[in-house]
């Protein structure tokens, strides 16, 4: 389970650049990733995992850094390529962040800190949060099941936040989550890749709630930092329209398939697609016809599993 909380942490000012590397997937985001490192320490360890095998010259981003590593991620998605970036890495620790989040390294480091000072610790988030300054939805979240299927569906999450799939917890709160999100969340190398790293059988989205399934069934603990709070312009990589909500919906039918039985996942499937509808016509209803063919889109991933982005 996911711990929130500041107890057991050891000083982040302990940990220095040459402790960790941070691996970065991207995917025509060269101006998002210019970004993310403009903070970052000049001498900072990273690998940059380039889906679009140099489409937008990332690599010319990476070559400012003497420690920067660029590997062709082959268009082969965020799993795939992140788990290139761990196993060619030989640093002790690995901060997964996405360019379209906005850490510090001073957060980075915090991270690492935690996982020092917690042997039993295999993977510790900070919380995206929006332009409101709350923590985005999706921060982490539970096990999905038929209940919490309906529940999301009907909206329940949102006057009981642990009823749902996804959580959005308030800043500085403790949370009990069962997986995280990886935007901006730090690993120990070995014990991540002895988990398996990222499940590729998901392009993107749901690798993550896969992960959390294996760290819990392997008796070991993630921590979400409430406290450690990431700007996160959700969707900023990864082309957006309507070919990312399609690969959601996609990745959480495959998620359903591979993990419950053919009924359970059915009936999870069919609760979602039902309150994703309700949606639809909410939006059409306030003319927000672009956020209506998103759901659309969503809605077309989680009944065929068709992704838009393989063949």
């Amino acid at each position: 389970m996911s711990h929130g909380g500041l107890a057991g942490q050891s000083p982040a000012s302990e940990v220095s650049v040459a402790d960790y590397e941070v691996v970065l997937v991207t995917y025509h985001s060269a101006a998002q990733l210019s970004g993310l490192l403009e903070a970052a320490d000049p001498e900072q360890r990273l690998v940059v995992v380039d889906n679009a095998s140099g489409a937008d010259a990332v690599v010319d981003i990476v070559a400012r850094f003497p420690h920067g590593r660029y590997l062709d991620g082959e268009d082969s998605g965020f799993a795939s390529a992140a788990n290139a970036g761990a196993r060619s890495s030989t640093a002790e620790y690995l901060v997964f962040a996405n360019p379209d989040s906005r850490p510090t390294p001073e957060i980075w480091a915090k991270l690492v800190a935690d996982l020092r000072a917690d042997p039993t610790l295999v993977s510790v988030s900070a919380a995206p949060v929006g332009p409101t300054g709350h923590i985005e939805i999706g921060a982490g979240g539970y096990e999905p099941s038929v209940g919490r299927a309906v529940a999301h569906a009907i909206g329940l999450h949102r006057v009981a936040p642990t009823a749902g799939v996804y959580a959005r917890p308030e800043v500085g709160a403790d949370v009990d989550l069962d997986w995280l999100n990886a935007a901006c969340m730090a690993v120990p190398r070995e014990a991540f890749l002895k988990l398996g790293g990222w499940d590729e059988r998901y392009f993107v989205y749901n690798e993550d709630m896969a992960f959390g399934r294996k760290v819990r069934e392997a008796g070991l603990k993630q921590r979400l930092r409430t406290d450690l709070l990431v700007p996160h312009a959700t969707g900023g990589s990864g082309g957006g329209g309507t070919k990312m909500p399609q690969q959601r919906g996609a990745s959480m039918r495959s998620y359903l398939r591979h993990h419950n039985g053919r009924v359970a996942a059915d009936a999870m499937v069919g609760a979602l697609t039902a309150g994703t509808l309700v949606r639809i016509a909410g939006a059409l209803v306030r003319g927000k016809t672009t956020l209506a063919r998103q759901h659309m889109a969503y809605v077309r991933g989680i009944l065929t599993g068709r992704s838009p982005y393989q063949n």
